[in-house]
């Protein structure tokens, strides 16, 4: 894959986010921000305070890498890491924009064991979140994508390339994205 591509598939996928939750997400009541079909399951407000919260470690996190390079001559091809690849991959939707593998939240990002992550103002946390994403893209199209790397949530140990981050970020977000559309598209998910 390309730098050029690879930006442009971030870029894409974040401003479809974007539009998605300022269309919809705007006009949820509280009803519908807080209803689910099941305890196991998250609402709408729980899944945007999980998101926003990867966020909150991610986008700062990632914007300084980039504005502390040395790594400043960016590259036409970006090759994944193996690691990278593996994680990026596991977060991506499947070709019907299914979830293909399940995974457990981490303790500190999970709002169903620590309500404090919920903070009411959810949709437009994200809704700007996404926008800052934006600019952190085209921060990125400046430096080496496979030269920066980007310590992971889990462990300050483990780094993944820029742009495995930047992919593995993105499709985390499209992945809870299209879980909050499977709840707007439930049976009984509240009219108002």
């Amino acid at each position: 894959m390309t730098t050029a591509q690879l930006l442009q598939t971030v870029r894409d996928i974040t401003q479809s986010n974007i539009e998605y939750l300022s269309k919809y997400g705007k006009k949820l009541s509280e009803s519908q921000l807080n209803w689910s079909p099941n305890n196991a399951t998250w609402n709408v407000s729980q899944i945007l305070a999980h998101v926003n919260e990867y966020g909150t470690y991610y986008h700062p996190t990632i914007k300084k890498k980039i504005e502390n390079t040395r790594f400043t001559s960016t590259k036409e091809a970006f090759i994944s890491s193996p690691l990278g690849r593996s994680a990026w991959k596991s977060m991506k939707l499947g070709r019907a924009n299914n979830v293909k593998r399940k995974f457990k939240a981490q303790k500190g990002y999970n709002p169903s064991n620590d309500s404090s992550l919920i903070k009411g103002n959810e949709v437009d946390t994200f809704i700007e979140q996404q926008k800052d994403f934006l600019s952190i893209i085209d921060l990125a199209a400046t430096v080496n994508l496979r030269r920066v790397k980007i310590p992971i949530s889990i462990s300050k140990i483990v780094r993944l390339r820029l742009g495995d981050a930047l992919l593995f970020v993105t499709y985390h977000n499209q992945r809870h994205i299209q879980q909050i559309k499977n709840l707007r598209d439930a049976r009984n998910f509240p009219q108002k």
